[in-house]
């Protein structure tokens, strides 16, 4: 096994969260297009977890290398976990056009029942099809507007009570202690290192 791993994202906002979450990793971390590939998966999956594996599946097939990818999602309570796996094809558009079609069918619906959550599964794939998944869920209440400029996807509208503000208000540096895909990160964690020790061992 080449001592790097395979990051499968092409979202610049995943890219810089993995960079920052990895950094402890004693291996160089890549993307696709460091290595000059583009690996476009059709999310065809029904759960997080296929779609992760059908996407650390390609990163494998494309490079050789240990490959990590992952799948999450915004699950909003008062519809019945939806967008779910949905969550980046919720509707055609951009992240605020997403954002807009969500607020409207929240419309109406009082604050207390506008709980959600952000779910992320991480699938690791060895080169030889060994498969590793780890999860970690994020709770809070979906905003009556969204706030903030960073992060992505619907940060400007989960809003976490103990901080008082959005995901998109939080420094990264705490966004990436308490996110959905920082504790699936922290769980995913300890079998990196087991793999790329093991990796070490074999030569």
């Amino acid at each position: 096994m080449s001592q790097e791993l395979l990051i499968v994202t092409n979202n610049p906002g995943k890219m810089r969260e993995y960079r920052a979450l990895l950094s402890s990793l004693p291996v160089p971390i890549r993307f696709p297009s460091d290595l000059g590939y583009r690996i476009d998966v059709q999310e065809t999956g029904t759960t997080y977890t296929e779609n992760a594996t059908l996407k650390a599946r390609a990163g494998v097939e494309v490079s050789g290398l240990l490959s990590l990818a992952d799948d999450s999602g915004l699950e909003v309570d008062a519809l019945g976990g939806e967008p779910g796996v949905r969550s980046a094809r919720y509707i055609p558009g951009s992240d605020a056009d997403r954002i807009a079609a969500l607020l409207a069918r929240l419309d109406g619906v009082p604050w207390e029942q506008r709980t959600a959550r952000f779910r992320c599964c991480i699938v690791i794939m060895t080169p030889q099809r060994e498969l590793y998944i780890a999860e970690g869920t994020c709770e809070g209440i979906i905003a009556t507007a969204p706030a903030g400029t960073g992060g992505f996807g619907y940060d400007p509208v989960f809003y976490l009570p103990e901080f008082r503000c959005t995901m998109a208000q939080l420094p990264s540096e705490v966004k990436n202690r308490i996110s959905h895909r920082a504790r699936a990160v922290e769980a995913a964690l300890p079998i990196l290192r087991r793999l790329l020790e093991d990796a070490d061992q074999r030569g």
